[in-house]
């Protein structure tokens, strides 16, 4: 069975059964709509808008939060189900787990994010489509580099007791980069005098963010896994 047909299989089945229970998308798109209310009354005061840098801070935040909740269950059904051992048997090279549950993990997070982003333009007044390709761009660049980064640490954890405790600790000093890059793209186009030059660099560093942390996640899930 090839790579991807494998990794499409394992994200079918993960997203039937998401379907059925809804649990997890309502729990994350729940707790990121909360992220930008809460955050939206601190900021706005008589009306005005909260500065630029502000407003980016919040959309990232709440991808960031919302995608930590997400990435916990990741494994959490093989673990609960003690299958994960079988998964890992599967007749599919063990890449293709990497690769299944980062997909579905994606379809997760746009699905949030598909709400989230007009969310934020209509209570923190963000202009949200001055330049939609590119803040399309960085959203979604910015999803991948750290949705590859935590499926790989959601699987290294999911034996370890404290494994929710843990995946944060060691997720975001990794996922920085992407999130300071995120934010500066962000107001680059925010700000009342947009700077394209910056929000093109940030884009672009991102995605060199994802070419390193998708392939530097997908030769280490094998061994990680191995032990």
């Amino acid at each position: 069975m090839s790579l991807f047909r494998g990794a499409w299989l394992i994200a079918r089945k993960d997203l039937q059964v998401e379907v059925r229970s809804r649990e997890l998308i309502y729990t994350t798109l729940f707790f990121a709509l909360s992220c930008v209310v809460v955050f939206s009354f601190a900021l706005i005061k008589e009306g005005r808008r909260p500065p630029d840098n502000a407003v980016a801070a919040v959309l990232w935040v709440s991808i960031a939060f919302s995608g930590t909740l997400a990435l916990g269950r990741t494994f959490e059904r093989e673990r609960q189900g003690d299958t994960l051992r079988a998964l890992l048997l599967a007749p599919i090279d063990r890449a293709s787990v990497y690769v299944g549950k980062l997909m579905g993990l994606l379809l997760l997070m746009s699905a949030v994010e598909l709400l989230l982003v007009p969310l934020v333009g209509l209570l923190l007044q963000a202009p949200i489509f001055r330049a939609p390709g590119l803040l399309f761009g960085l959203v979604v660049s910015g999803t991948v580099g750290f949705a590859a980064v935590g499926t790989l640490f959601a699987a290294m954890l999911v034996r370890a007791q404290s494994r929710d405790v843990l995946l944060p600790v060691v997720l975001y000093p990794m996922t920085v980069p992407v999130v300071i890059a995120g934010v500066q793209g962000t107001t680059a186009i925010f700000a009342a005098e947009p700077d394209w030059a910056t929000a093109q660099i940030c884009l672009a560093m991102l995605v060199s963010f994802d070419a390193v942390f998708v392939t530097l996640a997908f030769w280490t899930f094998a061994p990680v896994m191995r032990e």
